[in-house]
């Protein structure tokens, strides 16, 4: 893998594991507004899409989806402490790069208020020069929007940034966009199935650092 200049990066299944957090805000709203239990592996599925378009998809339209969306958010927030975790090396990856100059981002479906909830418990928000967020565009992944959005305030080239995702969403999202992208092989997804392939694939975050010193 070459050194980058700028570094896009997912934030669910690619920096921290939120699988679980998910799954149980999903239940949770799907029993108390459509009386359903959710399928897990659709739950999985839809991990990187805006949440809204899920509980429209997934609980039907004919709902107050904003009543239903502050009530997800609400009880995430609440219960978000004792079910996330960073996966292995994303602190001392995020230093590393800091470290080393480059410019760092995260570009996400997940609205700001609970990024920032997740950033603050992990002590990760310091590495981060800049947060995009459903809030911040009009369009989101896999439309290259999000990432386009982030390179035009960090003032990157596409030929020097890189879109680390772990879902289809961020791999095309960065594909359409022109920058070359990650994929992380601890995803819920395989590699084989991307309609896009990305450029690089890694097993772990440290990874990312081991072109630095060439």
């Amino acid at each position: 893998m070459k050194p980058y200049d700028c570094y896009l990066f997912d934030a669910d299944g690619t920096l921290f594991d939120t699988v679980e957090l998910i799954c149980t805000c999903f239940q949770y709203v799907a029993e108390k507004y459509a009386a359903k239990t959710m399928d897990r592996d659709t739950i999985i599925k839809g991990i990187g899409l805006p949440l809204k378009g899920q509980l429209i998809t997934h609980l039907g339209a004919d709902l107050d989806h904003e009543q239903i969306l502050d009530d997800y958010l609400q009880y995430q927030l609440r219960i978000m402490e004792e079910s996330i975790s960073p996966f292995p090396q994303v602190a001392e990856t995020l230093a590393a790069l800091q470290a080393a100059g480059k410019k760092l981002a995260i570009v996400t479906s997940r609205r700001r208020l609970s990024l920032e909830k997740i950033l603050e418990s992990t002590d990760t928000g310091a590495y981060f020069d800049l947060l995009i967020t459903p809030e911040d565009t009009s369009r989101h992944k896999p439309d290259p929007e999000p990432a386009l959005k982030a390179m035009s305030l960090l003032g990157a080239e596409k030929s020097s940034t890189v879109f680390i995702g772990d879902a289809c969403y961020d791999i095309c999202s960065g594909a359409s966009a022109g920058t070359d992208t990650v994929f992380v092989n601890w995803s819920h997804a395989e590699r084989s199935s991307l309609p896009v392939a990305p450029t690089w694939s890694i097993d772990s975050l440290e990874e990312l650092t081991l072109c630095l010193d060439r």
